[in-house]
């Protein structure tokens, strides 16, 4: 059976070594990990498609995340390239100031510790975990979906050969090579080793995760993403934005799954934006409402909870913004939503009443992603309140220490 214990060891004992690297070796590690990829793209490839051979869900969204192709290895590289190009904010003194007795107390950025990841489907999550971790200064213990493992395996082998052969601590990055649900469980009980877990993947995951883990957990899981129309909003922005939120790329947790419409704006936004999304292959679910200015499927209860993550869409009409941001709050995953509105009001009431991770005005909710918000990448999104909320970046992977200075004070 697959050793978990002394993987997560592994990592622990090496985060310690890695507290004395300099930020320009962790550039020059992360540019290597990057090149390693790029040089070795066949390899990946070659495993990538083991992967997709062995996948028997016809669900084409899911493998549409699974799949690699020459496109997707270049932008993981870039990706990472651009983590390792990022401020490294990592022993940097946010706050400081001197108290009456003249001890200087500062408050030092520094790391979490060792991170585990638990991930599914997404074989690109493996080289953005590597890239945020080490920039950060922590040690990772990765651990992927069993639907990726000759892909996330590849990559990470790749990645650990380029640190061993620059003469780098390659036990900063572990990876758990087992497809078991029970070393997914032990890993979860490794608190001696791991200091948080961090789940991206669906409701399940993050559900097990919580339920097992001894450590602290920052949620990060699915996308129940609303796109509210107002009443003055310009037609033509919304059908543009909605078009973009739910068909670019429908499998992913950003992806605009529910849209409301307020009722004096329906009769004319209703048929424009459906009609769009319909052309483009999109189901159709909508409320009596709905039905009244166009053709399509009632929608369930349920529907309305679902993150669809296909090429579906459900619809509501409502008759006032706290309609609107009543509904959201009931429904929503608190992940990302967006407000199509001319009125500066309206938008900073969605923004400050709307209980998710990222609001967006007059923008698509596709933009809630580490890459788009300059980040470099994110190891998730944070769905909770503590100690981070949205997209996971480097920042988001460090807490703080006291650095207290003095020259000889006692408490008395």
């Amino acid at each position: 059976m697959f050793d978990v214990e002394k993987v997560c060891k592994s990592a622990k004992e090496a985060f310690f070594d890695f507290c004395k690297i300099s930020k320009k070796e962790k550039v020059d590690m992360i540019n290597a990990m990057a090149d390693a990829i790029l040089e070795n793209k066949a390899e990946i490839l070659k495993a990538n498609e083991e992967d997709l051979k062995a996948f028997n869900n016809e669900n084409k969204s899911f493998y549409d995340r699974l799949l690699l192709n020459d496109s997707r290895i270049e932008a993981m590289a870039e990706g990472m390239k651009q983590v390792a190009a990022l401020t490294d904010t990592v022993g940097d003194i946010i706050e400081s100031r001197v108290l009456k007795n003249g001890l200087k107390v500062n408050k030092m950025r520094s790391p979490l510790g060792v991170i585990g990841v638990i991930y599914e489907a997404r074989p690109n999550v493996t080289c953005d975990v590597a890239a945020l971790t080490i920039k950060s200064g922590n040690a990772v213990v990765l651990r992927g979906g069993k639907d990726a493992i000759n892909s996330n395996r590849t990559l990470y082998g790749i990645m650990k050969n380029a640190l061993k052969k620059n003469n780098y601590n390659d036990s900063v990055i572990q990876f758990i090579d087992d497809k078991s649900r029970e070393s997914t469980l032990k890993m979860l009980k490794m608190g001696d080793y791991i200091d948080v877990v961090i789940p991206r993947g669906g409701d399940g995951l993050k559900k097990f995760v919580l339920e097992n883990a001894v450590m602290p957990v920052i949620a990060s899981a699915g996308g129940n993403c609303h796109i509210y129309v107002d009443e003055s909003a310009d037609i033509e922005m919304a059908v543009n934005i909605v078009e973009n939120a739910k068909i670019s790329r429908p499998s992913v947790c950003n992806a605009c799954e529910q849209l409301l419409i307020n009722s004096k704006i329906a009769e004319k936004a209703v048929p424009a934006i459906l009609s769009k999304l319909k052309n483009d292959g999109v189901k159709i679910l909508g409320c009596d409402k709905t039905r009244i200015y166009f053709d399509c499927e009632k929608a369930s209860d349920e529907d309305y909870y679902t993150e669809h993550q296909d090429m579906v869409i459900s619809v509501k009409i409502v008759d006032s913004l706290d309609e609107a941001i009543n509904w959201i709050n009931r429904h929503s995953t608190n992940h990302t939503e967006a407000i199509i509105t001319k009125d500066n009001g309206s938008a900073m009431r969605f923004a400050r009443e709307v209980d998710s991770a990222a609001v967006f005005v007059n923008a698509s909710t596709r933009f809630t992603d580490g890459y788009e918000l300059g980040l470099g990448a994110e190891i998730g999104i944070s769905t909770q309140k503590l100690h981070a909320r949205g997209p996971l970046g480097i920042n988001e992977l460090t807490s703080v220490k006291y650095f207290c200075e003095g020259n000889g004070q006692i408490r008395k």
